[in-house]
């Protein structure tokens, strides 16, 4: 293949594409908006399944380099009722097909595995425009330009490469996180460690749950979803911490207060995460020199499959541009026919955060029901 590939975003998608492509020897660049690598910190855990996520991984030649990253015992999950007590239990015996690894480690081992100067830090797209012939024009904020004969946008939610293709704008999806964290959580934290465990914890009620990994460093990652509009969360100022970490606490009133210390005993200030969803069976048109990976492309709610599908994206589309050298358009048609209908399957439970929270049925039972109906 002759185009070098322009990848607009350098998060998990964007990273893994680049790496398939540099296995095989195909010129590529990433522009990226944040300034460094350690511009802002990358979310918590990750698990990364067998049937999408570690298969871009292995696409990439990086398996050694995941196992090394990968956090023992993290696949163990529990479902507490609001008052505390365990209904269900599973232990990591170290066979789950979903390890857990952190989301910053994960990304550290894609940067380090691609040459230096392919990430271009500091180069954050203004706009867009077609020039004809498959070619497309990327203007930064800074003014400067780059001409792309295939331009990949890898930019998640609020993607400036999306307009090119389609019309489609996120929009909210009715639920948000609070995300606290408590440090030192065996020592300083201890009711709450022991309600988590060793991996994740998850106490369902409809409308609202609190759901927490045990992460690197005795760390407890917590978030608290509430099914609200937008307009009940614009109501709490949060840049005032204790006031905002009081309203989403009442919220639980009455819950167990080894649960409720989540949000309560937070070593960091509380931290609004709204979702917003594309459409879902967001398509469009093929339009030559331009295609989308990840939440640019299939944007939804958490559902434990976000960062696995991008990744697979990435992957995937890498392949084909191989497959297909001299026909970017064959192997871009190629990649989008497989992976429309890949990002609108039904999601499975793959981990607690893919129940839906604003369902009668978020209850402990629920999602017991749908563990042993999974076989998970």
């Amino acid at each position: 293949m002759h185009t070098p590939v322009t990848i607009i975003g350098a998060g998990l998608g964007g990273l893994t594409l680049a790496r398939v492509l540099h296995v095989h020897g195909i010129p590529v660049t990433v522009y990226e908006a944040d300034p460094s690598p350690s511009a802002r910190t990358q979310g918590g855990m990750l698990d990364i399944h067998d049937c999408n996520g570690q298969l871009a991984l292995k696409a990439a030649g990086l398996m050694d380099e995941f196992h090394a990253i990968v956090l023992d015992g993290r696949q163990a999950m529990r479902v507490l009722d609001r008052d505390g007590s365990v209904q269900f239990e599973e232990a990591d015996d170290g066979t789950g097909g979903r390890p857990e690894v952190m989301r910053g480690a994960l990304r550290r081992i894609l940067l380090d595995s691609l040459p230096a100067g392919t990430v271009r830090w500091g180069h954050k797209v203004s706009g867009t425009r077609v020039l004809g012939e498959g070619r497309h024009e990327v203007t930064f904020a800074d003014g400067t330009t780059v001409v792309a004969g295939l331009l990949v946008g890898a930019d998640g939610a609020w993607s400036r490469v999306r307009p090119l293709l389609s019309t489609a704008t996120p929009e909210y999806a009715g639920t948000s996180f609070v995300e606290t964290c408590l440090f030192e959580a065996d020592t300083r934290h201890p009711t709450a460690a022991k309600a988590v465990g060793g991996g994740a914890m998850i106490a369902p009620s409809p409308g609202k749950e609190i759901f927490a990994h045990r992460e690197s460093g005795d760390t407890l990652h917590a978030y608290v979803a509430l099914t609200k509009p937008q307009d009940w969360f614009a109501a709490i100022d949060f840049t005032d911490a204790a006031t905002a970490t009081a309203r989403i606490a009442a919220e639980f009133d009455g819950w167990a207060p080894e649960l409720t210390a989540l949000i309560t005993d937070s070593d960091t200030e509380p931290v609004l995460r709204p979702h917003y969803a594309l459409p879902m069976e967001h398509r469009w048109g093929r339009v030559p020199g331009v295609t989308l990976l990840g939440d640019a492309a299939h944007l939804a709610a958490p559902n434990g499959e976000g960062a696995n599908l991008a990744m697979l994206d990435g992957a995937e589309l890498g392949k084909a541009l191989a497959a297909h050298p001299d026909d970017i358009e064959a192997a871009i048609t190629e990649y989008e026919q497989a992976m429309f209908p890949r990002s609108t399957e039904v999601a499975t439970f793959e981990g607690a955060e893919v129940h839906r929270i604003d369902s009668a049925d978020n209850t402990a039972q629920g999602l017991i029901n749908m563990f042993t109906e999974k076989g998970q």
